[in-house]
Parts: C-alpha cells; structure tokens; sequence
C-alpha cells in the first residue's frame, strides 16, 4: 500500500510533509530533535531484541520449542514495528497504512499457522529495520547532541536531513510493501475457509447418508428379509402385507430423502434451467410467500451459480424459520462484473453475523470467492441482505 498523504488527515488540515527546513526552530524542527535523540535508545531495545528473539530461536531450532518460539518473536516483531509507526506519526508526521494482521483464525491447524508466521514478510522486515537501527541510531544521536552545542544555526537543515532518511526507512520497511502482499494474506485465509466449508459439507452429506437414508433402507432390507421368510414358510397373511406396506412406505421416505440430499448438493433444476428457475423452486418451498425477480441475460459460471443458489437457498431458510415473516422477495441481477443479490423480508429483524442462524457462515464462503455480505437489520425490521459475487461467464463445456 502507498502511504496516505490527504490534507484531512491532520487537524489543521494541513499535509502530513513538515514544511522545508529554515532556521528558525519551530514544532515540527524540535519534533525532528526529539525523534532523532530517542533513536539511540529506542534501537538499543528493537536490537536487543531481535537478536535475541532470532539467536535463541536459532538453537533451540533443534529441539521441538524453537519453531513456535521464532514465530513468537516475529509476531512480536510486529508490534515493534506497530509502536515505530506511531513514533514516526507523533514525531515526523509520517502516515503509512497498518500492514494486514496475519490471518491466524483457528484454521489450517497448528502447524500451517505456524509455518505462515515464520513466512511473515511483515515481521521480517521489522527485523531487518531493528538491526539497521542501531548504528543509525548511534550516528544520529551523536551528530544531534554534537550540533546542538556546535552547529546551532545550521540544526535545522541537519535535523531535516536526518529526519527525512528516517522517514524513507519508514516508509520503505515498516509500510505495507503493496497491495499484493494485502491481497495474499487474505487469499492465505481465505483458502482456509473454502477447505474447512468443503470439509463441513462432506461430513453433513455423510451425516445425512448414515442417519437418514442409509438408515432407513437397513430398515427396509431387514422388514423385506423377514417378510421374506413368512412367504417361504407359507404364512402369507395379514402380518406379511403389513410388512410390505411398512417397506413401500420406507423406500418413498428413503427416496425423498436421496432427493433432499442430492438437492442440497447440486440441484438438477439448477444445472438444467438456470438460476432463475432453481430460485423459483426455493422459494415455492419457504413457508413465506416470496417473490423473485431474476434479469440475467446470461447464466454465470456454474460455480458462482451455485453460491448464489445456495446462498439464497439458506437465507429462505432463515427467513421461513427465524423472521417471522409475512412476505420476502429476492431480486438477482448483474451490474457491470458483479453478480448481485438481495433478500428482503418483513419480519422482526435483528439479524446479525453473530446471531447463530449461519450469517457468518455465508459471509465467510462470499468472502472466499471476493464476494461481500451486508446485512441491514434493524430491530423491528424490515431485513434487506446484499450479497456481492464476482460475475465469471460460463464456459460452452458448463
């Protein structure tokens, strides 16, 4: 990222750039001295402990706490860094972007998260300024001090002189380097997020086989067994229809379920008829009477199809089962490069991410593919969500 220079960014409206340097000793000169004389001691403590932090988890590599160890140490490199931008934004007026914070969100297990905090970049180049720091240090506070009581009138142009090689360095380490580096992080987390929800879909899908439909045709196999042998020991009565009507009825149950199942995987109206269609049949299910209203000219790509599917498919859900809801609608067009979407309803509101109805869930698997995820809600309603999706047109093969 590119440092921010915006005259709104300080009080008085000017831009963050001290004015040039004159004799004269005003703020912005003696805020020049003070950082300058504190760079002996302040680089004495980064030094201190960046050597340490790097010899230490050097030699203990060897053993099972080195690793961890060095990680915590250039994740306290960071704050190093986070307090020398404020020094550098108190003292010289420089204004650089806060580096992206490592995406460290319990995903990707121990052992990722450890390896992507000791490939830092961030924290690395924290290091590299803190050892560049104290022999800088040394000479500028020497030069400072020594010009303070021999070179008096000519401090100032020392002072800007010194003070802008510390604001390159600033800029130059402790910003974030670009716009790529932002982008990777969030790429590193959200690749995570498209792992753990695959992960969760499998386990749901086996759930549902084992509990619901495998279930029931252990069942059917078990009663037709049994009716089986009543018709080859010759008793074919009431007991033996019984029986076979209990197992018609459970392969109707097993086959709505298999239906159920495989809708929720990828549903055939969606592959066959497109998006409007398939959002149609969802909502011919809600327990709220919904409108919807699709003007695509043309279909996506089947993967950003089948997130919006599923998307309006949970929030429908959300809606028939929380809202308290007397209508919905959904609206799905295309503007520009983005596929849009919005559910409206008229129910009770207070939906939140963090309100345990799978808010986080979607905003995280939109988030995953660069989509957004906005919800208004106020209290007493009505609840109006935006989902965002990167438009991709549909290959001839989809």
């Amino acid at each position: 990222m590119t440092e921010r220079i915006l005259a709104a960014d300080t009080p008085d409206g000017a831009s963050d750039r001290p004015p040039p340097a004159r004799f004269a000793y005003d703020r912005h000169t003696w805020k020049e001295i003070a950082h300058l004389l504190a760079n002996l001691p302040v680089s004495l403590v980064g030094f201190t402990y960046v050597v340490t932090v790097l010899l230490t988890g050097a030699f203990l590599t060897l053993t099972v706490i080195g690793f961890p160890l060095l990680a915590a140490g250039l994740m306290g490199a960071r704050q190093l860094g986070k307090l020398e931008r404020g020094r550098a934004r108190g003292l010289l007026g420089v204004r650089v972007d806060e580096p992206s914070p490592l995406p460290l969100r319990g995903r990707g297990g121990f052992f990722a998260q450890l390896w992507m905090s000791l490939k830092d970049p961030v924290g690395w180049r924290t290091v590299l300024y803190e050892f560049m720091r104290l022999p800088w240090g040394v000479v500028t506070f020497t030069v400072t001090l020594v010009s303070l009581f021999v070179l008096w009138p000519v401090l100032p142009y020392i002072a800007r002189g010194l003070a802008n090689a510390d604001r390159a360095m600033v800029r130059g380490l402790l910003s974030p380097s670009d716009e790529l580096e932002r982008r990777i992080a969030e790429l590193e987390s959200d690749r995570g997020v498209v792992v753990d929800t695959a992960a969760a879909d499998l386990r749901r899908i086996e759930r549902d086989l084992h509990d619901g439909a495998q279930a029931r045709l252990v069942n059917l196999a078990m009663g037709l067994g049994l009716a089986k042998e009543k018709l080859l020991e010759g008793r074919a009565d009431e007991t033996v229809a019984a029986m076979v009507d209990e197992a018609h009825g459970e392969v109707k149950l097993a086959l709505q379920e298999l239906r159920d199942l495989a809708r929720g995987i990828h549903p055939a109206v969606l592959t066959d008829r497109g998006l409007d269609a398939a959002l149609s049949s969802v909502a011919s299910r809600c327990t709220v009477p919904v409108k919807v209203t699709a003007d695509l000219p043309t279909r996506p790509a089947a993967a950003i199809e089948g997130i919006a599917y599923f998307t309006v498919s949970e929030l429908l859900q959300n809606v028939s089962k929380h809202s308290g809801a007397r209508s919905a609608s959904v609206d799905v067009w295309r503007s520009d490069d983005r596929l849009l979407i919005q559910v409206w309803d008229d129910g009770r509101g207070g939906a939140a991410l963090d309100g345990g109805t799978g808010m986080a869930g979607l905003a995280d698997r939109l988030g995953a593919v660069d989509g957004l995820f906005v919800i208004d809600s106020p209290v007493g309603g009505p609840t109006t969500i935006t989902a965002e999706l990167p438009w991709r047109d549909r290959e001839p093969t989809e």
